[in-house]
C-alpha cells in the first residue's frame, strides 16, 4: 500500500505521515528532507539557490545526510524552498522518491507533489492543509521550544512566501490531486488530525475492498 500525503509548509502532514506509517506498518519517507539536503549541500558549495545549475550541482548529496538534524532550520528550509522550484532538480530527485514509494513493503511518503507526480496511482492520496496563520503559529512555538531567534510576522511572511513558490512553480507545483481527500487541521489537536487521518485512510481501504473484493 503506498500512502501519499501533500501540504503546504507547518500543515502538520510530517507529524501525521509518520504515525500513518507506524500505525499500518509501512516505510516512510520525508521527501522534503532530500529538498532540504539539496539546500545544505549547496550551501556548503557556496552555491546560488536560485541558479538552477548551482542547484542541479548540489544534488549528488550523500543519503546518510538526511540523518542531520541542522536540515531542520529555517535556513535550510528556505533554502529547499528556493531550490525546489527548479525543474531540473525535481526530476534529479524524482527516482530516489519513486523507488521508495514503488518498494513492495509499500510506503508513506510526504511532500508536494507525491500524490500528482511521484505517485499519482497511491492507494491513498490526502491533501493535509491549514490556514497561513495557524501555521504560522506552530512554526512560531516549534522555533521557540528550539531557542531560536524568532518573530511572527517573518514567519509568516515566510511562510506565504513559501506557498507562493511552491503553487505557482512551472514545474509540479503544489496542488491537491483529484482524486485526494482534504483534511484541514486548522482548528484540529495534532492527536485529533492523526486520528482523521488514519480514518480516512481505512475509509479508502474499505472503499477499495467494497469495490473489489477478493
Amino acid at each position: 500500500m503506498i500512502i501519499a500525503v501533500d501540504g503546504p509548509t507547518a500543515s502538520g502532514k510530517g507529524t501525521i505521515s509518520k504515525e500513518l506509517a507506524k500505525h499500518f506498518s509501512l516505510p516512510f519517507l520525508d521527501t522534503g528532507l532530500l529538498y532540504r539536503a539539496v539546500g545544505w549541500t549547496l550551501r556548503l558549495q557556496g552555491g546560488n539557490a536560485d541558479d538552477p545549475i548551482d542547484a542541479l550541482n548540489a544534488c549528488t548529496f550523500d543519503g546518510q545526510l538526511l540523518d542531520n538534524p541542522d536540515l531542520r532550520s529555517e535556513t535550510i528550509g528556505g533554502l529547499a524552498s528556493r531550490v525546489s522550484i527548479h525543474p531540473q532538480v525535481r526530476r534529479a530527485l524524482d527516482k530516489r522518491q519513486k523507488d521508495f514509494a514503488y518498494q513492495s513493503a509499500g510506503a508513506v511518503l510526504d511532500g508536494r507533489d507525491i500524490g500528482t507526480v511521484i505517485a499519482p496511482d497511491a492507494d491513498v492520496k490526502l491533501f493535509v492543509t491549514a490556514s497561513s496563520e495557524a501555521r504560522a503559529v506552530r512554526r512560531f512555538e516549534e522555533m521557540k521550544r528550539r531557542g531560536e531567534p524568532v518573530n511572527f510576522d517573518d514567519i509568516l511572511a515566510d511562510i506565504l512566501k513559501r506557498d507562493a513558490r511552491d503553487q505557482n512553480r512551472s514545474a509540479a507545483p503544489l496542488k491537491p490531486a483529484e482524486d485526494a481527500d482534504l483534511l484541514d487541521t486548522t482548528d484540529l489537536t495534532i492527536g485529533d488530525a492523526i486520528q482523521q487521518a488514519i480514518a480516512l485512510v481505512n475509509a479508502k481501504i474499505n472503499r477499495r475492498r467494497d469495490k473489489d473484493p477478493a
